[in-house]
């Protein structure tokens, strides 16, 4: 499989932009805790070697890299919350945590690139939808590293207040032993009441 380059960002360089952010997110499948999203302006003349989408990397690899995008390039995090994802959907609420990490970005990008078939509506720039971005573009891939390596640091702290549920090793995702404990242990306030595996506990009683 080709590694991402940089032709997406040199064309919207080409056709006049000046800065180009990629934007990813990590965090939709999960049942417990936030959508997480970055953007992040690389410097062209500093990217870092080894950039990948963050699934196809190592833990370490995907350390190391977080450490290098983190000391060259413009980054932006943002969350949508599990309050958010539970009223306005797991969709909108991955686009709002996208919009939010472009809107908060130190400069303002010229063109926003974003993982996958969707622009978020409230995106306060230019938009370009890629599908499998983040094994296309670089600055995707940058974004998709510091996206999962926040969002994994987010749920080993919430780990350390709602033992049992593994979220240190499943990032709430719905491990078999994640499902156990929500049987065993019950619904925590970092669960997403709107996917099924929780609301059927939720529920089963009524």
């Amino acid at each position: 499989m080709s590694a991402p380059d940089y032709s997406y960002e040199t064309e919207a360089l080409n056709a006049g932009a000046r800065l180009v952010a990629g934007v990813d997110e990590v965090g939709r499948g999960p049942l417990a805790g936030p959508v997480t999203a970055a953007a992040v302006v690389l410097d062209m003349a500093r990217i870092p070697k080894g950039l990948n989408d963050s699934k196809a990397l190592t833990a370490a690899k995907r350390r190391a890299l977080h450490d290098a995008i983190a000391a060259c390039a413009d980054i932006s995090i943002a969350h949508a919350s599990v309050e958010e994802i539970d009223a306005l959907n797991i969709l909108r609420a991955s686009h709002l945590a996208m919009e939010r990490a472009v809107a908060g970005l130190p400069r303002r990008p010229c063109v926003a690139l974003i993982d996958g078939n969707m622009i978020p509506r409230g995106l306060c720039v230019p938009g370009r939808a890629i599908i499998k971005g983040d094994a296309l573009s670089l600055s995707i891939s940058a974004a998709s590293i510091m996206a999962k390596i926040c969002r994994d640091h987010v749920m080993r702290d919430l780990a350390q207040h709602y033992p049992g549920y593994g979220w240190e090793t499943n990032a709430g995702y719905p491990s078999k032993s994640h499902k156990e404990a929500l049987q065993n242990l019950g619904v925590t306030p970092h669960h997403r009441r709107s996917f099924k595996p929780v609301h059927h506990i939720l529920y089963q009683d009524k």
